[in-house]
């Protein structure tokens, strides 16, 4: 197909000359066009997660979603997933740090599309949804529910006797087995919040195809953002891919005080909480018999490189799900394109990232970026 395209532009390039830009509307080149067809397509094909035998169950979807909504998760009885992840803030607070019995260390992310990554958490401390739907039910600052206090709550809740039509008798389970059990239900559900196609999948599928008439209805200022995206600005080298992310770690040259005294060290932190977690693809509560998957935790060391650095978050949907970077610092999409316009190399790990330096944009390339974000945004899945 891609051989076609070029062939198309090609023509298009003999056909128009030096007006090609102005009689097609398409403002990218050969080059270009190649690195957005790297983009889609979207969706993404999905299968169930081998590790949890309860993905793709349609019980146990909706348990998991009664779950997400309920309090019982929670010690105080007061709290739930949604009281932090809310349906009308796009899954996300809306503030900088997430706030439990304290202000948290970290951006509370959205839940979108989360099947697909390879990583989980800012720091990548899990390898797979369902550990990371464990770990904010039992954190002492935000559920603080205890395995023993879940399956008292549990079995005292109106969803007993829908949890034991999926896993057995809720009396003979060992409670750590019940906090897995609940996680992989919340994971069965999260799986299902996949945001819809985009202005920008439209755009890249119609260039895929040919289909100049249609590709054209694409915003010219957003094409002008994403030639910069793939071209000088160099963002897709770390957001690539159909989900806009390589779900692996950098630093963006943010600081990593939390506070005077206190650091997050991103990665460096997750892989020594990884590598000691019970619940990782290579541990005895995956569901998967063969461990696909469990190379990766099995193959992860910790390198001085990693302080400090933060897993890449997808850029669909972006302009909805403000503020932004692991803590939360920018308060706006403008705000994330100056920083990366004009951020400090001092702030940069020593070991540096080669791939990042600042691109000194003018105002009207800061706006051109934005409009080219805004159009990876789409429908929203209902929580």
């Amino acid at each position: 197909m891609r051989a076609v395209l070029t062939v198309l532009i090609l023509c298009w390039a003999a056909m128009f000359g030096a007006n090609f830009a102005s009689a097609t509307g398409l403002l990218l080149s050969e080059d270009e066009i190649d690195l957005v067809l790297s983009h889609g397509p979207w969706p993404m094909e999905s299968a169930p997660d081998p590790s949890n035998a309860m993905s793709g169950n349609r019980d146990a979807i909706e348990l998991g979603r009664k779950l997400f909504f309920s309090p019982v998760l929670s010690s105080d009885r007061q709290t739930s997933c949604a009281s932090c992840h809310v349906p009308d803030l796009n899954s996300t607070d809306g503030l900088p740090r997430g706030k439990g019995t304290r202000t948290l260390d970290r951006n509370t992310s959205a839940l979108y599309n989360l099947r697909h990554n390879r990583w989980f958490g800012w720091a990548g401390q899990n390898d797979n949804l369902w550990a990371q739907s464990l770990a904010p039910i039992s954190h002492p600052e935000e559920m603080q529910l205890s395995d023993q206090g879940l399956k008292r709550s549990l079995a005292s809740s109106d969803f007993k006797s829908d949890y034991e039509l999926l896993f057995g008798l809720l009396g003979d389970d060992d409670p750590q087995q019940v906090l897995v059990s609940v996680a992989k239900l919340l994971a069965a559900y999260l799986e299902t919040l996949e945001t819809g196609r985009t202005a920008f999948d439209d755009f890249r599928d119609a260039l895929e195809r040919g289909d100049l008439e249609t590709a054209a209805v694409y915003p010219a200022a957003a094409q002008r953002g994403l030639s910069l995206f793939v071209g000088r600005g160099g963002c897709n080298l770390c957001h690539s891919g159909p989900l806009f992310s390589n779900s692996e770690f950098h630093d963006a040259g943010v600081p990593y005080f939390v506070e005077p005294g206190r650091v997050d060290s991103g990665r460096h932190g997750g892989i020594t909480a990884l590598r000691a977690s019970p619940y990782t693809l290579d541990g005895v509560f995956s569901d998967d018999p063969n461990k696909s998957g469990a190379w990766a935790v099995q193959n992860v060391i910790i390198q001085h490189s990693n302080f400090g650095t933060f897993r890449v978050p997808s850029l669909r949907s972006v302009a909805e799900t403000a503020p932004y970077m692991h803590n939360g610092s920018l308060s706006s999409l403008e705000a994330v394109a100056e920083h990366y316009s004009n951020f400090d190399m001092e702030r940069l790990h020593a070991d540096g990232e080669a791939l990042l330096k600042p691109l000194n944009l003018n105002e009207e390339q800061i706006n051109d970026l934005v409009q080219f974000l805004k159009t990876l945004s789409g429908p929203l899945p209902d929580l």
